[in-house]
């Protein structure tokens, strides 16, 4: 992806979301939603997924400085760190209960305070992209199955990342009697 392309795309998926969300009662916020993919007794409000959009953006973030930084293996979840390489309920049982433990951590928050986090999030990702030339852009991040699989288009699969959790909250109800 091109640089203008995916400051555009982060850009207008911000301002969708923050007005989208600016939009939502507080029992829309609050209510319980999705079953967690870690512990199904644990359940995610859509303010949870608001939230997790963070975690996963400065994700984003470490794995691409790793790269820069010459790791070997910086999206670090293919293979472990003796290069034996995971199946994919590894990987996932990896990423669910991290992202589990950042929702607890999370949960109860206020609408400002994960503006707030999500702001931060997409600041350090605006400053990568700032510091990126057009050649690490177009770099393929190793290990990493996120759009095209470039740097570009990883930093760039973010703006869809919020829409894909908002398909899943309004699939689990999040609109439901909303007026």
């Amino acid at each position: 992806m091109k640089r203008i392309d995916v400051e555009a795309a982060l850009n207008e998926s911000r301002t969708w979301l923050l007005a989208t969300f600016e939009g939502l009662s507080q029992e829309q916020l609050r209510r319980p939603l999705t079953k967690s993919e870690h512990d199904p007794s644990n359940t995610w409000c859509a303010l949870d997924h608001f939230a997790h959009l963070a975690l996963v953006e400065r994700d984003f973030v470490q794995m691409i400085r790793r790269q820069l930084a010459g790791d070997s293996n910086p999206v670090g979840l293919l293979a472990d760190d003796k290069g034996e390489v995971r199946t994919r309920e590894q990987i996932m049982k990896i990423v669910n209960e991290r992202t589990e433990a950042f929702q607890r951590e999370h949960h109860g928050e206020s609408l400002s305070d994960v503006v707030a986090l999500t702001a931060s999030a997409r600041g350090e990702t605006l400053r990568l992209l700032s510091e990126l030339s057009d050649a690490q852009l177009d770099e393929r991040l190793d290990g990493a199955p996120w759009g095209d699989g470039t740097i570009g288009g990883v930093l760039g699969a973010n703006a869809r990342h919020a829409h894909l959790h908002w398909d899943w909250a309004t699939d689990a109800g999040l609109l439901d009697g909303a007026s």
